[in-house]
């Protein structure tokens, strides 16, 4: 069975304001962070949104600011959180909070008069691009570190939970990847490459069934690498579907016709069919497509077993 790692892209963001919504499944604990937000003349800054996200969760909490530029956001757990004040005319500011063995530290916050700057979409652009070049020379970790410092200034940028990832599923660490995975997912989860990630880990953790059941519900014209849905298909291979799995590798084919590995295990799932002709000829032009592939010396062999049929 093939693996299969996505290969990590620059994307374009177009978002970067974290947006408040209920804390539903947010981790609970007792407690209460509370700050003070002012301008940079030192008065306080009245009905300002306050959000909070605590790393690795996917739910925000959120507070408003009094008139004295004061919040407060209760039952909270302990751990590392992202708080992000933002209000009209003024500069959105972030912070990171840590709140250990109930030490809560006091926010304190200054939002300075917006000004004109530059489109934050360039930044991450450019830094996305420069981890993927990292990312194919095999500096997975350095990768993964400029994604994680991208989150950390721009916390609604989902995307990057995606990204993260991959670089987790590549080093295979698939408890860590399907933690971020589900993140994105969350926010995006129509999305066909993040789907399809996600029925590789799947695979890779012995839950064929509901790898299959979600690479069956992917739009193959969203998909870009075929060999996920090639592993789902030698796996009903396995099982004795042959004409199962020669169906769903003909829709295969038809969205990547070049990708002349198809024609090979589409051969093998006509001899479980026993539709030999068609094996015949899938074996024969995977052979001439691709003399010198591991797969060929097996193709020779299976084609050696029909012709004495």
């Amino acid at each position: 069975m093939k693996p299969f790692r996505m290969a990590i892209a620059s994307l374009v963001f177009i978002t970067t304001a974290l947006l408040a919504l209920p804390a539903l499944g947010q981790s609970k604990g007792n407690a209460t962070l509370a700050g003070k937000i002012v301008d940079d003349q030192g008065q306080p800054v009245a009905d300002a949104t306050v959000v909070a996200l605590m790393v690795g969760q996917s739910e925000t909490v959120s507070a408003t600011t009094d008139k004295k530029g004061e919040w407060k956001l209760k039952n909270l757990a302990e751990g590392q959180w992202r708080v992000e004040a933002s209000k009209e005319g003024l500069e959105t500011t972030r912070q990171v909070v840590e709140i250990r063995n109930a030490k809560v530290p006091t926010v304190s916050m200054t939002m300075a008069k917006e000004t004109a700057k530059a489109d934050p979409t360039v930044e991450i652009n450019t830094a996305v691009a420069h981890a993927a070049e990292l990312a194919q020379a095999g500096k997975i970790p350095e990768a993964r570190k400029i994604y994680e410092d991208l989150l950390v200034k721009y916390p609604s940028v989902f995307q990057l939970e995606g990204l993260i990832a991959r670089t987790y599923a590549v080093e295979g660490q698939s408890a860590k990847a399907m933690e971020h995975l589900n993140i994105a997912l969350e926010k995006d989860p129509s999305n066909a490459e993040l789907k399809v990630l996600q029925a590789d880990l799947m695979m890779e953790a012995g839950d064929k069934a509901g790898a299959k059941a979600i690479l069956d519900a992917v739009d193959l014209t969203q998909v870009k690498d075929p060999f996920p849905f090639i592993n789902a298909a030698i796996v009903t291979i396995n099982e004795g579907k042959g004409d199962e799995a020669a169906a769903s590798l003909t829709k295969l084919l038809a969205q990547f016709p070049t990708q002349n590995e198809i024609y090979y295990y589409r051969g093998r799932a006509y001899v479980v069919a026993k539709k030999y002709d068609e094996a015949k000829a899938d074996l024969e032009k995977f052979i001439a497509a691709a003399p010198a592939a591991k797969e060929t010396a097996d193709a020779k062999r299976i084609l050696d077993q029909l012709a004495k049929r």
